[in-house]
């Protein structure tokens, strides 16, 4: 079976997926303090102030969350570097690379959010594995074997 359409389809989700990363981490600055957000703010405040949150607290939230915003947007432009990279050079480390930065990130941001109480960034986080994981280890898999059936340095 010729896997190359698989190969492509993954490539073009991990490239769909950076971008609307990009999308959100250009967004969050400007959106943070909208109302958009009132729900998250209100989950967030009632993780740290179950009762009387300080007048400040959704202010400073929002600086949080816009600060956040252009971190993911770097991040997600780094991760469409490399994916575009890895696949122009076939080269299967590439893509373990991909993947160990966000096995790597995952439970430390997890961690975070878990100390806090708050489950919606843990399962952001979940969300965000299961869609990038399963293709990175796919084309981790398969450039490694057609590198090695033709005698390259996976």
């Amino acid at each position: 079976m010729n896997q190359g359409p698989i190969r492509t389809w993954a490539i073009r989700w991990l490239l769909a997926v950076a971008a609307f990363h990009v999308l959100v981490g250009g967004l969050l600055p400007w959106v943070a303090s909208s109302a958009l957000f009132d729900l998250y703010h209100a989950g967030v405040t009632s993780a740290f102030w179950p009762v009387d949150p300080p007048d400040q607290a959704r202010g400073m939230q929002a600086w949080w969350l816009s600060l956040f915003g252009p971190t993911v947007l770097l991040m997600a432009l780094w991760m469409i570097g490399l994916i575009r990279l890895a696949d122009r050079l076939r080269q299967a480390r590439i893509w373990l690379w991909l993947a160990g930065g966000l096995l790597l990130w995952a439970p430390q941001d997890m961690l975070v959010s878990l100390r806090a109480g708050y489950w919606p960034h843990v399962w952001i986080d979940l969300l965000a594995l299961a869609a990038m994981l399963p293709p990175l280890f796919w084309l981790w898999r398969y450039d490694r074997a057609v590198a090695l059936v033709g005698g390259e340095r996976a």
